[in-house]
């Protein structure tokens, strides 16, 4: 029964995404892209990337053993909303050159979340879980968010929205590593959920490292510029993304293995 709830749920994502990609494929064969355009190239490639990490993960979702089901489903969640985000990003900056800001915000508000769900999702499947472990990675993205889009769109000086948006960031290390999300981890998860815990939290820590890099080189150096700025974003999107539910995806075949 749940493997065929499973398998309709699938279809009906499978559909859906089709629906929400035809406008942007329509968008893109109307638009040239300019060969030498690198930041342009990266936008695209990054676009189809998400687009196959997407079709891919909901195959998967099909197959892992069920606990692990609603895990891979977010994770195709975070690589859709990514790659409608991209496809959309990606002709405004062929059309204007012009960053992106508002729009890449829209898609981190939306799957950075999903991401810190999944830290949830996988100790809660082999654990009890308190909420207030969402809630409080949900309080430190939404300081690190926050305070990032308003210092790059100069709402507050762009090196306070980098200060307080690093205090986000260290707020959510600290509870992958030290709080109640980490602790719990430790205690009783099993090995491939420790595993996956593990790696994903480095992800969180080295991977995300290269958001404020970017920024640094997008707004706080002498030579700061947009090209840098967005090729640097894409490629951090590009790992923390689909590396990020990679990682769930391989501790669910481990354990479907062993299985």
């Amino acid at each position: 029964m749940n493997n065929f709830i499973g398998k309709r749920i699938t279809k009906i994502l499978f559909l859906s995404f089709g629906v929400l990609m035809l406008p942007f494929t329509a968008t893109a064969a109307e638009k040239m892209l300019d060969p030498g355009d690198y930041v342009g190239i990266s936008f695209w490639v990054i676009s189809v990337a998400m687009v196959a990490a997407t079709v891919f993960f909901l195959m998967e979702a099909l197959r892992v053993p069920d606990k692990w089901k609603t895990s891979m489903v977010i994770g195709a969640l975070v690589t859709l909303v990514a790659a409608i985000h991209y496809f959309y990003m990606r002709d405004i900056w062929v059309s204007t050159g012009q960053t992106p800001t508002v729009f890449r915000y829209v898609d981190w508000i939306i799957t950075v979340p999903l991401q810190m769900i999944e830290f949830y999702f996988i100790l809660a499947a082999v654990a009890v879980v308190s909420a207030g472990i969402f809630w409080r990675l949900l309080i430190g993205t939404l300081v690190m968010l926050l305070a990032g889009y308003l210092g790059e769109t100069g709402t507050i000086n762009p090196w306070i929205g980098f200060i307080v948006g690093m205090g986000g960031w260290l707020y959510i290390l600290y509870e992958i590593f030290a709080g109640e999300a980490g602790k719990l981890s430790a205690e009783k998860s099993a090995e491939s959920v420790k595993t996956a815990f593990n790696t994903m939290k480095w992800i969180v820590t080295i991977g995300w490292a290269i958001y404020p890099l970017g920024y640094l080189l997008g707004y706080l150096t002498p030579h700061a510029d947009a090209a840098t700025l967005n090729v640097v974003y894409n490629i951090a999107d590009l790992i923390n993304k689909i590396g990020f539910v990679a990682v769930i995806w391989a501790a669910a075949n481990k354990q479907a293995n062993k299985g």
